[in-house]
Formats: C-alpha cells, structure tokens, sequence
C-alpha cells in the first residue's frame, strides 16, 4: 500500500511539473473596458474601474475608437446607476481580463508549487509528515480558484480528487494504534465546492456610432451643465473626424441629424448659463445691499425669489441654485449679526454719548497739539513755551480723561488714549531735557515718544469713533 501510495504521488507530481512548463501568456497592457448601468436602461463604457465617492460615480468614457481613446473624465450622481448590474459586469469583465493575461501564468506557479511539495513527499520517511505534506498541498488547490475567478476549476478538482485518493491510502499507513491503521477512518476531507459566480454578460467594444450615442447619453444623465456642454463638444469632434475621414460606420444622414441636435442642445445649454448668471449677479447685488442695510425680512425674500426664477427656468441649474441660496443665507447670518449688533448701540447709545461729551474736550486738546509734538518727533526745534504747553495741556488732558469711567466696550480706546496723553507728556519733558544738554540722543528719545504718542492717539480716536457710530457691515 505505501508503495502504490508513493508512486501515485510522484507520478501526479510529475504530471504538474511537466504542466508547469508551458509557455506562459504575455500581460496585455490594454485597459479593461467595464461598463455603467443606469437604471433607465442604458449604459456608458469606462475605460477601467469606476470610482464611486460619496453620492457621486466617477469614470473616464472613451470617446470615438481610437487607440488609445480620447477620453472624457465623467461624474453622474450614484442613484442614476444600477448597481447591481454594474457590480456584476466588473466582475465579469476583471474575470475576463484575467484570464486573458495572468491566468495561465499564475495556474503554472500554482502546478509548479504543489509539484514541488508532491515531490518532496519522496524524500520523507515518515509517514505522519508523508500526510501532511500531501493535505497540505490539496488545501493549496482547494482554496486557489476562489481567489482567481474559478479558472481551470475542472483540472484543480480533477487533481483535488487524486490527492484525496492519495490521502485515504497514506492514512491506512498511519502510525501502529491510530484510528486509521485499526480500519477506522475519519475521512472528514472538506469537500470540493465553489459556488458559481453570478456574471453579466460582456459587451462587444462600442462602434464609432455607438461610442458617439453614449456620448451623448452620458451627456443627458449629467447633472453638471460644464460636463455637459463639454461631452456634446466632444461628441461634435468625433463627427467632423468621421466625415473627414468619409467613415462609412457612421451614417450620413445620422451624423448632420446628430451634428443639428448637438449644436441645438450647446445652444439651449449657453442661453441657460446665461439666464442662470444672470440671475445670481442681480440677486447678490441685492442681498449684498439689503444686508448692508441690515433688512432681515428683504433677504427672506430674496431667497423665495431665487426658488421662483428657478421654477421659471425650468429647475435647469440646481448646483447654481444651491450655491446662490448658500451664498444670499450667508448675506442673511450677516445682516442678523449686523441688525442685532445695531440694537445693542441703541440700548447702550445714553452711555456712549455720555462718554462723548466727557471726553469731547480732552480728544479736541489732544488733536491740537499734533503739529508740535509732529516737530517733537522730526527734531524740527521746539520753541520753550511751546514744550510748556504741551505739558501743562497733557497734565490737564490726563487728570480730566483718568476721572471719565468709559463703557465697557470703550475700555481698551480709553486705555490707549491715555497712553497717548503719558507719552505725549514725556515727550516733551525728554525734548526739554535734550535742549538744555545738548545730548541728541536724548532728543531722538524724545522723537520716539512722540511718534508712539501720534500712533496711540490716532489709534485711540478711530476707535471710540467706531465705537460711537452706528454699526455698518465690513
């Protein structure tokens, strides 16, 4: 028995050896042609996978039947397509793909693969690992078509039933006191059967007018007026290049009735942008104004009339209409936050005018002496009566503006403004102090405070007049 066991093995792994010397099949570099089924019944050839992302489905169409294609980059919404049958046909054409190219390669890595442990099964003495060695090269047969779309299934489970021969045999020789060398088997081999796979059938490639038809449907299906326009552009090429080259595939009559359809469906398209820009320039005007106005109720009104203009239009552009309502709801958000930021000024307005009339006169004081501390600042000279103005002003300016208590809102304004007074101060004791001594130095120290003081001053000033107008939109 362990000799006809040993010679069954080896002349099974002989046969796989001398199979695995055949030619293998060159890789064809084409690409796959799969297909979309759409669920109004037609469908549109991809050159290679399809890419589904988010609600979108992704291709690249070839247009005409050139080699390679032209090709169309193409997006449709995912609920247009049929995926059941697109799924389907993938399948079936990565199956065909396969087998044309890397089929045959791969059957002969996997015959030269499980040849090469049948053989080793020669040298093995024990019969444990004898066994062993020989389930293990059914487990490669047994799980190999399942991962390359069930190609030579026969052959594998013509070999899969040898080996199981073998097998039976090589357990009868078991160790003394196994089950098996006492005549009990447990022949608990799993058993050889793959589920055939549900396939769609393929299509022939598509003719020049067929190519041209899907074009065109594709162009249809689009929800993208730019992709739509674009693939009947890419149409209209592919018929003037058949006329020229007097392509007897392509009708003649077909091709000018086709030629005046697209022509007439560009125009159609062009005439809507135009509505359709039309539309969103003279709204956006609009909310831009009314929100400036903060009119709330007007910029509701606005967007009903976005969605009536659209009605009339025939719904033709629902990417425009989205981002035009997008856009005029922002416009919306802003004069909210504008009308809102209005009926706080109003609340606060007694407080606001209140610190306006304490501070009138400091801000006045302050604004006069910008031509002096202007020559402070450039080294121009500063008579002596002129620096004892300045101080006398700012230490009469900075006692009247550290007894106001500002707003809240005025607080930061109020705290520059008397920087702005501190400097200006310092700016003229430091000129003062340069002029006695002579020191330049000095005199430049005495340029920086009043440059910082001119800043903080003019800083000051544009912010608590900010803060006393009323709000206006950025």
């Amino acid at each position: 028995m362990k000799t006809r066991t040993l010679a069954g093995v080896l002349l099974l792994s002989g046969l796989l050896m001398h199979g695995g010397t055949a030619a293998a099949q060159p890789a064809d570099g084409g690409a796959t042609l799969f297909r979309v089924f759409l669920k109004d019944g037609g469908t549109l050839v991809s050159y290679g996978e399809v890419a589904r992302v988010g609600d979108r489905v992704v291709f690249s169409m070839p247009v005409g039947v050139g080699n390679p294609p032209t090709l169309h980059l193409t997006t449709l919404a995912a609920t247009r397509v049929d995926w059941d049958r697109t799924e389907r046909y993938a399948m079936s054409a990565r199956a065909g793909r396969y087998i044309e190219t890397q089929a045959e390669n791969d059957y002969i890595e996997l015959s030269n693969q499980v040849a090469q442990t049948l053989n080793d099964v020669g040298q093995i003495s024990e019969p444990a690992k004898r066994l062993e060695a020989v389930e293990r090269a059914r487990r490669m047969l047994l799980g190999w078509p399942i991962e390359h779309f069930n190609y030579r299934e026969a052959d594998i489970h013509q070999l899969v039933t040898m080996l199981d021969a073998a097998i039976a045999d090589l357990r009868t020789s078991a160790l003394p006191g196994s089950p098996a060398s006492r005549g009990e088997f447990a022949f608990n081999l799993v058993a050889f059967s793959t589920p055939p796979p549900v396939l769609e059938p393929l299509l022939p490639a598509p003719t020049l007018r067929e190519s041209i038809e899907q074009v065109l449907l594709a162009a249809r299906s689009s929800d993208s007026s730019f992709d739509r326009v674009q693939l009947y552009k890419s149409a209209l090429v592919e018929l003037d290049r058949s006329k020229a080259a007097n392509d007897a595939s392509v009708p003649t009559e077909w091709a000018d009735a086709t030629r005046a359809s697209i022509s007439a469906a560009v125009a159609t398209e062009v005439r809507i942008d135009r509505s359709y820009r039309s539309l969103t320039q003279r709204l956006m005007r609009i909310a831009d104004l009314r929100a400036r106005e903060g009119d709330v109720h007007a910029i509701e009104r606005l967007i009903v009339r976005v969605h009536t203009n659209d009605n009339i239009l025939g719904n033709a552009r629902p990417d425009v209409v989205a981002s035009l309502v997008s856009n005029i709801e922002a416009k919306l958000d802003a004069a909210r936050r504008l009308q809102l930021a209005r009926d706080r000024w109003a609340l606060r307005a007694p407080v606001l005018v209140e610190y306006r009339t304490a501070m009138q006169g400091s801000l006045e004081q302050f604004a006069n002496l910008k031509a002096a501390l202007e020559d402070i600042k450039s080294l121009a000279g500063t008579p002596p009566a002129t620096l004892s103005f300045i101080e006398r002003a700012m230490k009469a300016v900075g006692s009247a503006a550290g007894a106001v208590q500002p707003p809240s809102e005025l607080v930061d304004a109020h705290a520059l403004f008397i920087s702005a007074v501190n400097l200006a101060l310092n700016a003229a004791v430091i000129r003062r102090e340069a002029t006695m001594s002579e020191n330049l130095a000095r005199a430049w120290d005495a340029s920086s405070a009043a440059a910082g003081a001119l800043m903080l001053g003019a800083k000051a000033r544009t912010d608590i007049q900010k803060a006393l107008r009323r709000p206006q939109l950025q």
